[in-house]
């Protein structure tokens, strides 16, 4: 039997290694990225075409290689960060990956540009699939540039995993941001498509901050400083009514190298319990100090996930920090029982004169007399309903007991009358007591299951069927009804819009433009009227179905949660931005209804492609049927 176990030949070996280095064109990014600022450059330009799929280049101006090390660096396992494996616990460097640059270039076309600062002519070396095509020496400035072209060229089946452009695109900025928070001290741009989307400049790291996300985010910071023997904490928690539905504005920093931790994520939670409505996440910047051997990040390869020594002891500072710079700054709410309210009275307007209180007296009023008569039942002739409250004096129309007696007599005429039916079927034969017997049984059947449903804690609609109830979740059936009617209609015709009286306006953070401009065309076929202007979205007109919800509220959280939809799978831009209004427009818990209005959502269920279940797969209907009921009464 022939030997079984062979050596792989480098470049598959590189294409293994590139499906664990190389997810998507971001982690091309992180990566490139990572390396210039090791390089100890002060400007970093990121440049990048549909999404990464074609083009991702970054241009710094750091320490560049000489000839040999540009060729050294597409070998497998070289690096210059790391001796000997104590070093793995030393990393004051942003990576180490020996073969990050190879995996990249083994499922792409990489440029590889760079000179020495004190070298007149630098070197080019051409890289198509772990092959060098050619290595020449070249004019240009001082510093690195690297162009990764036609990212999984040669491995199609991870190409077609790759998202839309603009799904990649955004995780492109996610990358960039997470660098360009954690370094203000570096000049960094980023273009994509020839669009400019940011030019960061040498600034504060509050600046930087406020660079990235506009200039309203410079009064929703709340400084956090905290230093112990085993970590100090720096950076910005926002204040409580800025909290959103999602944690993209949420950013952990552990020695300049951002991290996820939902344990922390939790801590900071904590810190603005009592503060915030359950549901929205606090956005936060929180910088991490500890010393190098008390953390692993080998945890995970991409370096997300980082393991802490005191975990614990971490946890249990970062809520007291996050916790008392609420406090310090005013931001928890706070009672003084000692602060006497009678003397708040306001201030005086400029020019305004102190007008003596004015009492207007009726000299006509007598409390003795009646001003009204009282109303008479609606039903011929009934006595009036009393509507005596607390505080009320009860005021009795003489007429009243004029027509007390006779009002009597009409009641005993009327009972007289419906029992007479009563009495004279008992007259009749067995054979139509017994017709008229199952006839009612019918209509009493016939009653119970058109009755009307009946709605408990102002969540739940309660319907009979024949054999039990239902119980039914209005807020998810709702969601159901909403979402198929807008998906319907977005692929039939448009909803009706109402005009504004008064035009609208949102301010939008500049991260959100690019989602904005995606979700417009969408939004419009739905009823709404938007346009961006400038850092603005205007509100012309809403949805007619949008009714008294305020329209800028409604937006935003729609805005929300198509951004949450995004983020955790892959829907189509119709079926997201339906699912995105219908979960901020249907009736939420707590919201009192009418009849008609439980008995349409009842109703509009049952039609419905899905009754079960809603639009994010949750179960809307609670079946209870009478054996059921029975057996607990055992």
């Amino acid at each position: 039997m022939s030997d079984l176990i062979k050596l792989l030949p480098d470049h598959i070996a590189n294409q293994i290694a590139a499906g664990e280095v190389v997810q998507r064109p971001a982690s091309v990014v992180k990566e490139l990225i990572e390396n210039s600022i090791d390089a100890g450059a002060s400007t970093i330009n990121l440049i990048a075409k549909d999404g990464g799929r074609t083009l991702v280049q970054v241009i710094d101006n750091g320490s560049g290689m000489s000839a040999i090390d540009a060729r050294m660096a597409f070998e497998r396992h070289a690096t210059s960060k790391i001796a000997d494996a104590d070093d793995l616990f030393l990393l004051h460097t942003k990576g180490f990956r020996g073969e990050a640059l190879a995996s990249i270039a083994a499922i792409a076309h990489v440029c590889l540009r760079t000179k020495l600062h004190d070298e007149e002519l630098g070197t080019e070396i051409v890289n198509e699939g772990s092959k060098i095509c050619g290595q020449e020496p070249v004019m240009m400035a001082n510093g690195t540039s690297i162009a990764v072209k036609n990212l999984f060229y040669n491995v199609p089946a991870r190409r077609n995993f790759l998202g839309k452009n603009t799904t990649e695109y955004r995780k492109i900025l996610e990358e960039f941001l997470r660098i360009a928070l954690v370094h203000p001290g570096i000049n960094m741009t980023f273009h994509h498509n020839d669009d400019e989307i940011y030019n960061l400049p040498i600034e504060g790291l509050r600046q930087r901050i406020v660079r990235v996300y506009g200039n309203k985010f410079n009064q929703r910071l709340v400084p956090v400083n905290e230093e112990t023997a085993i970590i100090k904490i720096s950076g910005f928690v926002l204040k409580p009514e800025f909290a959103k539905t999602s944690r993209d504005q949420s950013y952990f920093f552990v020695n300049n190298r951002y991290f996820k931790d939902r344990y922390f994520n939790h801590a900071v939670a904590q810190a603005y319990d009592g503060l915030i409505p359950s549901g929205k996440y606090p956005p936060y910047f929180l910088y991490f100090d500890v010393p190098t051997k008390s953390i692993d990040v080998n945890v995970h390869p991409t370096k997300t996930e980082i393991k802490f020594e005191e975990n614990q002891a971490i946890y249990a500072i970062i809520r007291s920090a996050v916790k008392q710079a609420l406090g310090q700054f005013n931001i928890a709410p706070t009672l003084d029982f000692e602060q006497e309210t009678s003397f708040n009275i306001p201030a005086l307007k400029k020019g305004e004169q102190v007008k003596m209180p004015e009492i207007t007296v009726d000299p006509n009023f007598n409390p003795f007399k009646s001003t009204s008569a009282s109303p008479k039942a609606s039903s011929g002739g009934g006595r009036p309903i009393s509507t005596v409250g607390f505080g009320q004096s009860k005021t009795i129309d003489p007429s009243v007991w004029e027509n007390f007696y006779e009002d009597a007599k009409s009641t005993e005429v009327e009972t007289s009358s419906s029992t007479s039916g009563f009495v004279a079927d008992a007259t009749d034969d067995s054979e139509e007591v017994e017709v008229r017997t199952v006839e009612s049984s019918m209509n009493n059947e016939m009653a119970v299951q058109r009755k009307k449903p009946t709605q408990i804690n102002e969540k739940y609609i309660l319907t009979s069927i024949k054999n039990g109830f239902l119980l039914i979740d209005q807020y998810r059936a709702h969601c159901r009804i909403l979402y198929d009617q807008y998906l319907s209609n977005a692929e039939d015709i448009k909803i009706e819009s109402q005009k504004l009286l008064f035009a609208e306006e949102i301010d939008v953070d500049k991260t959100d433009l690019f989602i904005w401009k995606e979700l417009s065309p969408a939004l419009n076929d739905l009823g709404f009227e938007t346009e961006l202007n400038g850092s603005k979205i205007v509100i012309s007109a809403v949805p007619t179905t949008l009714e008294n919800k305020n329209p800028q509220r409604a937006l935003i959280d729609i805005f929300e949660g198509f951004k949450v939809n995004q983020q955790n799978n892959e829907l189509d831009l119709k079926a997201s931005v339906a699912l995105s209004m219908a979960s901020a427009l249907a009736t939420k818990g707590g919201n009192k209804l009418t009849s008609e209005e439980m008995q349409y959502i009842t109703d509009a269920l049952f039609a419905s492609s899905s009754p079960q279940l809603s639009p994010h797969g949750k179960k809307t209907i609670e079946t209870f049927t009478m054996d059921e009921i029975t057996k607990r009464f055992n």
